[in-house]
């Protein structure tokens, strides 16, 4: 554990607890993100509590996740993506007090790792946010009317072929499987057919 007191390697599991926490605020729910993000500042919290830190600093760093959070929910998102990345650098950079300068980390790995990081949440974050405001590929509305095939035999649940794709479907009377089917509604992703005389 005393590997943990060199500022420069506290400094590296800080930023990766910060980034781990900053990600698993944009995707959660996979439990991969949220362990890491519990590990790493777990870790980075035992070096802050054995080392010399800034109270400004960590003010600065815990302070980020306000931004970051309008950053994933607000329309002017690159502003506050960079008022949140601008924090998290200089918190995390500025956390450990150096005997000879403001900051006990070397200006070289503070600048290759906040680079690396903030240009990875910077693209992360958008990308992310833009798939989620992403208008699904699958318009199932359009689907209504459209004629197909009965791949099984349909009642209760089933599987038809309709414009081009396998989909999940039911039916309120039996139609046996190889029969033309006409989509009349859907319940989700299961679409609702009836047996019609032509394809």
């Amino acid at each position: 554990m005393e590997a943990l007191l060199e500022p420069n390697l506290a400094y590296l599991i800080l930023l990766a607890g910060a980034l781990f926490s900053l990600m698993a605020i944009v995707t959660p729910g996979s439990g991969f993100l949220e362990l890491a993000a519990l590990m790493f500042l777990g870790l980075a919290g035992y070096a802050v509590y054995n080392l010399e830190f800034n109270w400004w600093a960590l003010a600065l760093l815990v302070g980020s996740v306000v931004p970051f959070v309008y950053a994933i929910r607000a329309a002017r998102r690159e502003t506050y993506l960079a008022a949140s990345l601008l924090m998290l650098v200089l918190g995390s950079v500025f956390m450990f007090s150096g005997r000879n300068g403001p900051s006990a980390v070397h200006p070289l790995v503070a600048v290759v790792a906040s680079a690396l990081v903030s240009g990875f949440l910077w693209v992360a974050v958008r990308k992310s946010v833009q798939a989620a405001q992403a208008r699904p590929a699958h318009q199932l509305e359009a689907l209504l009317g459209e004629i197909g095939e009965s791949k099984t035999s349909v009642h209760e649940d089933g599987s038809v072929q309709v414009a081009g794709e396998l989909w999940s479907a039911r039916s309120s009377k039996d139609i046996a499987a190889g029969r033309p089917v006409r989509v009349v509604g859907r319940d989700g992703f299961v679409l609702i057919v009836e047996e019609t005389a032509s394809v």
